[in-house]
C-alpha cells in the first residue's frame, strides 16, 4: 500500500498455473524506488511451447523493472516509457527468437500511476486493462484479436466472441515479425472509489464486467484476487488457461 496526495493506494496481484502443465504468465506490482505513490503494473501472458513463453513474459518484466527504476515522475513522459517498454520487449524477445526452439511471444497490458494521481496505460494483444469506478465499468481496452475485429465489424456479439473457435488467434503482440499495435490511455485523474484491473485472458474471459465490477468494489484488492482465480478455475471446468491479475483501488486516507 503506498500514499500519495490525498489518497492511498491499495493493490495486490495473483497468479496460478490453472489447468496447464506449466506457467508462462507473468504479473508484477512495482512501487517506485524514489517517488512514494508512483507505481507500475504489468501483466504478461507469454506463448510458444514449454520454455519459449516464459521466456517471453520474463523479458517483458525484466525490461519494465529497468526502464521504471530510471523513469522520473517528475520530468519524464508517462506515456513515452510505456511505449518504450513495450518496443523494447518486443525487440528482445524477437532476439531470443533466434536461439530458440520455438517462437516466443506475449502480450502485455501495463499501467502506471504518478504521484499527482494521473494514470497511464499501454498494452498489445489480448491481455486487458478495466476502469471501475464503483460497481461499474468506466472503460476497457480493445483486444488485438481476430475476434475483436468480428465484433467491431457487427458480424459476432461480445457474448459469442468468447465461445468462438478463433478465440485464441492474435492480430498483435511481442515478438512477432511485425511492429506490435500499442494503444495508448489516459486517466487525467484517479479519484477515491477509482479501481484498475489488469489480466490475462485466463481471467477475464469467464467474466462479465458487471461481475469484475460488483468483486473489486465489494473486496479488498487481496481477496479480490484469490476470489477471482478460484472463481475463473471453477467455470474452466478442468481447461482453464495461466491466470495473472493485479487490481488496485484508489482509497480514502484514514
Amino acid at each position: 500500500m503506498s500514499k500519495a496526495k490525498g489518497f492511498r493506494i491499495n493493490a495486490s496481484t495473483g497468479i496460478h498455473r490453472g489447468d496447464r502443465d506449466y506457467q508462462q504468465d507473468q504479473v508484477c506490482l512495482l512501487h517506485h524506488p524514489r517517488a512514494q505513490g508512483c507505481l507500475l503494473a504489468v501483466v504478461a501472458d507469454g506463448m510458444g511451447g514449454r520454455s519459449g513463453g516464459r521466456k517471453a513474459s520474463d523479458q517483458v518484466m525484466l525490461t519494465a523493472r529497468q526502464l521504471f527504476e530510471r523513469y522520473d515522475p517528475n520530468s519524464d513522459d508517462p506515456a513515452a516509457i510505456l511505449k518504450q517498454i513495450v518496443e523494447e520487449s518486443h525487440l528482445v524477445i524477437k532476439l531470443t527468437a533466434v536461439s530458440a526452439e520455438q517462437e516466443p511471444h506475449s502480450t502485455i497490458a501495463a499501467f502506471l500511476i504518478n504521484p499527482a494521481g494521473d494514470c497511464h496505460w499501454a498494452h498489445a494483444g489480448d491481455s486487458r486493462i478495466y476502469q471501475f469506478k464503483g460497481e461499474k465499468m468506466v472503460c476497457r481496452t480493445k483486444d488485438h484479436s481476430y475476434v475483436q475485429t468480428l465484433v467491431d465489424q457487427g458480424e459476432i456479439t461480445e457474448e459469442e466472441a468468447l465461445e468462438h473457435p478463433h478465440g485464441n488467434i492474435l492480430m498483435g503482440c511481442l515478438g512477432t515479425e511485425n511492429e506490435p499495435p500499442i494503444d495508448l490511455h489516459v486517466i487525467p485523474k484517479l479519484l477515491i472509489g477509482d479501481a484498475l484491473l489488469a489480466c490475462s485472458d485466463g481471467i477475464w474471459h469467464y467474466f462479465t464486467p458487471e461481475e469484475l465490477a460488483s468483486t473489486v468494489e465489494m473486496l479488498s484488492p487481496r481477496e479480490a484476487c484469490e476470489f477471482l482465480i478460484q472463481k475463473a478455475r471453477t467455470r474452466a471446468k478442468g481447461m482453464g488457461d495461466n491466470l495473472s491479475l493485479v487490481i488496485v483501488k484508489v482509497e480514502a486516507l484514514t
